[in-house]
């Protein structure tokens, strides 16, 4: 098994495991998929690790996008040339992008807005610092969990943000999330139909002889339909890792698993069970079972959880030893990322030497 750390007996379980030539591999897909290196601002949520951003960056990639303050920060740190907060600020969070903006004057910030109000609370703070952010308008194309629809109110929020000092809009934020055939076809079709909303406005905002917006679109799902149109920046996130769920959903975008969770049978609690030391607190549970695809026990049933158990259903457990590691490919590798303070680097000849903080999983770095 190409995933096997030699050195695993070092290692305590449960643990995060990541395999950086993999990564490489990844990054290699993802430039093919959108074929300019310029188009591609890849999300940082689902790995959080500023190792993770130099490899990209030493790739060729300098725009990012990310969902929280600390990885905002984590992405200044790293040097991004670009980072959009994708994410509209409100509350103490407006002020603590500006300190973000005050801290690293080589890197472009910018964030989300999708509201009047919020706008001019954006608006308001940067002006009291003599500071100008550039903001995108969050179009809401049928995922219905932020934004705005690209409509007339879309157009006046445009418009609007126009007239504020303290910020810039610049273009437009369109997430599809809600798009996750697992048929390229019918995934492309949905997705060019929410496109057309988006086209309909830009047309409308260029009738007003305003400069054409940019535009930042999709996710991991959509992003091999949105590499195939000229003049829009991709977003993927999951596909430096990749995981079990989207590997089964998205055949044909043909990335690597390159972050495993590792965990060790802990009892053997009747003939055909056995307990693992992989609960809750260990991999992302927001989904029914299974939650994880182990990969030297596939036809393991997965049969309960608590904080730090989980159960699994075997035909006859007598020829599995207490302490034995399985490997696992988490369902949903971003939530998982986050529920670790480090993770363990493994070599390309299956040694793991290093270590990798999962700095950004906190909700605060310094600011």
């Amino acid at each position: 098994m190409k995933y096997q750390i030699k050195n695993i007996h070092e290692i305590d379980s449960p643990a995060l495991v990541v395999y950086p030539h993999l990564i490489q591999k990844n990054i290699d897909r993802m430039k093919e998929i959108v074929g300019d290196v310029n188009r591609l601002r890849p999300h940082v949520k689902t790995h959080k690790m500023a190792e993770v951003v130099k490899m990209q960056m030493d790739n060729g990639i300098k725009k990012f996008k990310c969902a929280t303050i600390a990885e905002a920060e984590m992405l200044g740190l790293a040097g991004a040339v670009s980072v959009l907060l994708a994410y509209q600020p409100v509350g103490p969070k407006i002020n603590r992008l500006a300190a973000i903006v005050e801290k690293f004057p080589q890197t472009n910030f910018a964030c989300l807005v999708d509201d009047l109000a919020a706008a001019e609370n954006i608006s308001t703070t940067f002006l009291s610092r003599n500071k100008t952010i550039e903001v995108w308008l969050d179009l809401d194309v049928g995922q219905h969990r932020t934004g705005i629809p690209p409509d007339q109110r879309a157009l006046d929020l445009f418009l609007f943000c126009k007239k504020l000092a303290g910020i810039s809009p610049v273009g437009f934020h369109v997430y599809d999330g809600h798009i996750r055939d697992d048929n390229f076809d019918k995934r492309k079709k949905r997705s060019d139909e929410c496109f057309q909303l988006v086209e309909n406005l830009m047309a409308k905002i260029e009738a007003l002889r305003y400069p054409k917006p940019l535009i930042i679109v999709g996710g991991t799902p959509t992003f091999n339909v949105h590499a195939l149109r000229e003049n829009v920046d991709c977003s993927p996130g999951t596909s430096l890792f990749w995981d079990y769920g989207y590997q089964k959903m998205l055949p044909e975008q043909k990335f690597n698993w390159a972050a495993l969770v590792i965990t060790r049978i802990i009892s053997k609690p009747s003939d055909h069970l056995l307990c693992v030391d992989l609960g809750h607190k260990s991999i992302a549970a927001e989904n029914p079972f299974p939650r994880v695809y182990f990969l030297n026990l596939p036809d393991a049933q997965q049969i309960s959880q608590s904080e730090e158990h989980l159960i699994l259903e075997v035909g006859d457990n007598s020829i599995f030893k207490i302490g034995e590691v399985l490997y696992g490919v988490p369902i949903h590798i971003c939530p998982t990322c986050a529920l670790y303070e480090k993770s363990f680097i493994v070599d390309e000849d299956g040694w793991a030497k290093k270590e990798w903080r999962v700095i950004a999983r906190d909700r605060r770095i310094t600011i």
